[in-house]
């Protein structure tokens, strides 16, 4: 799959990163993946103030083997002199190569801004600008939301004061299950190119997964290895021993990842450029019609590939927070008590399902809260030295059982401090289940996980809330999707909103509405693949906390232009401010007053686009900007609805 020349050809020391995660004054998150274990020094310049040089040793980088020529370094450096906030900080990381060293200018110089020597980050002294935005699809056909930001930042790159304090990634920063060919293709070259781990499969006929590499079915036919319950007899005998086969639900699951190594090797694929210069995407035998797809997503892919030294430059600049949603596990992960009991009941989706989260632990969860994820981490880092010991295979049982903990986990939300207060919400882990039918969609939040996020917010003057999905929707679309799911159709029409669920909408709503929540909470949402806002209050009730509903989606990806002007226009005239039709909904406690981009067509008020949303904040934590910054190149804002005449 891959060239002679290339097969063979020196490996770059690093193949992606640096990414800044978590920073603080006190303590600096950076990941970054090596082709081998990596030594050298961080040097740090803040502007006005003495540079610091800190070596990586031992006690501030841990060292993840991936594969024979791939090795994770979490980089992880406590401060006992804080650094000063409001001001640029200049960074290298400085490697060791034989008798020298080498800078990111030198292994890495599409990270460096034009005109800049080292890259830079920017310690805000609050949270009142950000970037935030989900569901980064490589083969849509469109611009990258991440290539725009990038972009932006550069405008502003002598100017501290713009610099967002986050860049928060809201959900779907990957599509295991929603592959292009192209990108398979590029996935599988890579795994053989570094020597990524492999695994024993139990429960399909594919032993392992170079057997699955090479299986006839690999390229544009996974569904047919994938669990499914609505294949033939025929199917379920041949590829799961006859028995009923769970549910993978994604439309696109032709391509569906199902390997540690697949996943790992996504990753490295859709946030750096390197990855791509080591493999050859050369076209599989192919069927006609399935070619012809190959060739119309590698035109997408391509382009995306271009994008992607903008993208490594703005994740190396600025600091970053992530949080899962279904497709960076797999679409409707979660979705229904019956779709888990099905699904983790069979080795081979548990193990598709667990690969995933693994993936997710080392490369988006890490960065959040390391000290929160310790546990999981300690076991995943002796499965990983046990299969590096293994001549590379990832041992069975210490796999599944490090799986079936992770699944267990409860820890994946995470809180920063403000001002204001920051607080990122699981909605995936700890559902509540539907006491009515196990087909029904379950609760994003569990009463548990609930009554833990209402601790959060009591007294607060103001929160900024991620919640992957949008708290306050688009009334007819859930409308539409509550019909589905009475008709036992959840599955079909990805009913999963806060709405979707009485007890668990019923308590959401309550929080909002208890005496001690008296502030201002802005709501970040994506998930939807559309963009708007929404200004919130309570009603017959004074000096009732204020809210925003702010959502951006998709970073790259979109709703079909003309279904989505049907939705908008029909939900302004079914939902109208005195339509009967808002009686029924749950909602109702609450007033709710859509916000107009300014570059609607008569009056539309969901955004279609692709791009990022940026929010600036007041002293008390009120949006003054909501804008998103489309990336086509042009902004779209969302100013204030005018006064409530009522």
């Amino acid at each position: 799959m891959t060239s002679p020349d290339t097969d063979h050809a020196p490996l770059p020391d690093v193949l992606a990163g640096p990414l800044l995660r978590r920073l603080s004054p006190e303590r600096l998150l950076i990941w970054l993946v090596g082709s081998r274990p990596l030594e050298g020094r961080l040097l740090l310049h803040p502007e006005g103030h003495a540079p610091r040089r800190l070596s990586l040793n031992e006690r501030r980088v841990r060292r993840l083997p991936l594969g024979r020529h791939a090795v994770l370094h979490l980089i992880d450096v406590h401060l006992e002199t804080p650094l000063p906030t409001g001001v640029a900080i200049d960074y290298d990381l400085r490697l060791a190569t034989g008798d020298s060293e080498a800078g990111i200018a030198d292994w890495a110089p599409h990270l460096l801004h034009e005109g800049a020597r080292r890259p830079a980050f920017v310690l805000a002294e609050g949270h009142r600008r950000l970037l935030h935005g989900s569901c980064r699809r490589p083969h849509h056909d469109g611009p990258d939301g991440l290539v725009r930001a990038d972009a932006w930042l550069a405008e502003r790159r002598d100017d501290a004061e713009a610099w967002p304090a986050w860049l928060l990634m809201t959900g779907d920063q990957v599509y295991v299950d929603d592959v292009a060919g192209p990108l398979l293709v590029a996935i599988h070259a890579l795994i053989h190119r570094l020597g990524l781990f492999d695994e024993p499969l139990e429960g399909a006929t594919v032993t392992d997964s170079q057997a699955l590499y090479g299986a006839e079915a690999t390229y544009y036919r996974r569904e047919a290895l994938l669990p499914d319950v609505t294949s033939s007899a025929d199917l379920r005998e041949r590829f799961f021993g006859g028995v009923r086969k769970p549910v993978f639900t994604s439309a696109h699951a032709h391509n569906h990842l199902m390997s540690f190594a697949e996943v790992i090797a996504m990753y490295l694929l859709v946030w750096s450029p390197t990855p791509w210069r080591l493999v050859e995407v050369a076209k599989p035998a192919l069927d006609a019609p399935h070619a012809e797809a190959f060739d119309a997503e590698a035109a997408i892919i391509e382009r995306f590939v271009a994008g992607l030294p903008a993208a490594a430059r703005l994740l190396a600049h600025l600091p970053s927070l992530m949080i899962f949603d279904d497709h960076d596990i797999t679409d409707d992960w979660n979705l229904t008590a019956d779709w888990e009991t099905t699904a983790y009941g069979h080795p081979f989706s548990r193990r598709i399902i667990g690969n995933a989260l693994l993936a997710y632990l080392l490369c988006q969860g890490w960065g959040n809260d390391p000290d929160r994820l310790a546990e999981p981490l300690d076991e995943l880092d002796g499965l990983l030295e046990a299969a590096a010991d293994a001549d590379g295979w990832l041992p069975a049982e210490p796999h599944d059982a490090c799986i079936r903990h992770l699944l267990r986990f409860e820890g994946w939300e995470f809180q920063l401090p403000g001002p204001p207060k920051l607080v990122v919400l699981d909605t995936r882990t700890r559902r509540w289940r539907s006491e009515r039918s196990p087909r029904r969609p379950s609760g994003l939040m569990d009463w548990e996980a609930l009554s833990e996020f209402q601790q959060e917010l009591l007294d607060a003057p103001s929160v900024i809330i991620v919640s992957p999905a949008p708290m306050f929707g688009v009334k007819l679309i859930e409308a539409i999707q509550k019909l589905f799911t009475l008709a036992g159709k959840p599955l079909l029409v990805d009913a999963e909103n806060w709405m979707a669920h009485r007890g668990a909408a019923s308590v959401m709503l309550n929080i909002f509405r208890h005496s001690r929540t008296p502030g201002h909470y802005v709501i970040l949402s994506g998930d939807v693949h559309y963009s708007f806002a929404y200004d919130i209050r309570i009603r017959h009730r004074r000096g009732g906390p204020r809210l925003w509903q702010i959502t951006s989606s998709g970073l790259k990806n979109a709703f079909p232009d003309t279904l989505l002007d049907w939705f908008d226009r029909a939900n302004r005239w079914l939902y109208a401010p005195r339509s009967p039709l808002n009686w029924f909904t749950k909602r109702r406690p609450m007033h709710i007053r859509p916000r107009d981009p300014d570059r609607a067509r008569a009056g539309e008020r969901l955004w279609n686009g692709a791009g990022i949303g940026l929010v600036e904040l007041d002293d008390q934590g009120r949006p003054t900007t909501i804008r998103q910054l489309d990336a086509r190149g042009f902004d779209v804002d969302f100013p204030p609805p005018p006064p409530d005449k009522a």
